[in-house]
């Protein structure tokens, strides 16, 4: 059903999709770029539908309760728990996105490096330390508003030099264009 609508959404706007997944990649950690509008969500998200990516994006769980838990479930929505840990500290968003990424057989989750629709001059570097520690690659998911293209760009397998795999992964990003270009990467 989700495909579906996904291919009215593109066919009314005149969205394309111009790349494939990689079909032997079960778990990355997926970065939607750039993140410029509220429109991302419904391009990105229907872009993978037609694209066949299991994309998850995480939520805290106190969210995903009643009638908005099971609508923000059925758009891929996976409930964070920050369960306490050995030491009685609860765990961090990033060690728990890790934990899942390392007990599941498949999964992709989407996360927006910018961590806000404004013009970010420094990306949160969470969504490289959740790679890193599930050592799973860094996959780039773009909206180019320019030319109504989603698709997959750039591929990283992090290797600890964060500054260096970052300014590739920026490098990518701004041959693109958001929704509001000046808020896009610079």
């Amino acid at each position: 059903m989700m495909k579906f609508l996904s291919k009215i959404v593109f066919w009314i706007t005149g969205w394309k999709f111009v790349s494939v997944w990689p079909k032997d990649l079960k778990k990355a950690v997926l970065i939607a770029i750039p993140h410029t509008s509220n429109w991302d969500l419904l391009y990105a998200r229907a872009a993978f539908y037609l694209m066949d990516v299991p994309v998850k994006f995480t939520i805290k769980k106190e969210v995903m309760v009643g009638p908005l838990g099971w609508f923000i479930k059925a758009l891929g929505g996976i409930a964070i728990d920050r369960k306490r840990i050995p030491g009685g500290r609860k765990q961090t968003y990033t060690e728990a996105m890790i934990n899942m990424l390392k007990t599941e057989d498949e999964l992709v989750i989407m996360v927006t490096p910018e961590g806000t629709r404004s013009y970010a001059p420094r990306w949160k570097s969470g969504f490289y330390h959740i790679a890193l520690g599930a050592d799973v690659p860094v996959v780039i998911g773009y909206l180019d508003y320019k030319k109504k293209e989603a698709g997959i760009g750039t591929i990283i397998y992090p290797n600890g030099n964060m500054d260096e795999q970052v300014e590739e992964l920026k490098a990518f990003g701004r041959t693109v264009t958001g929704k509001y270009p000046d808020q896009g990467i610079k």
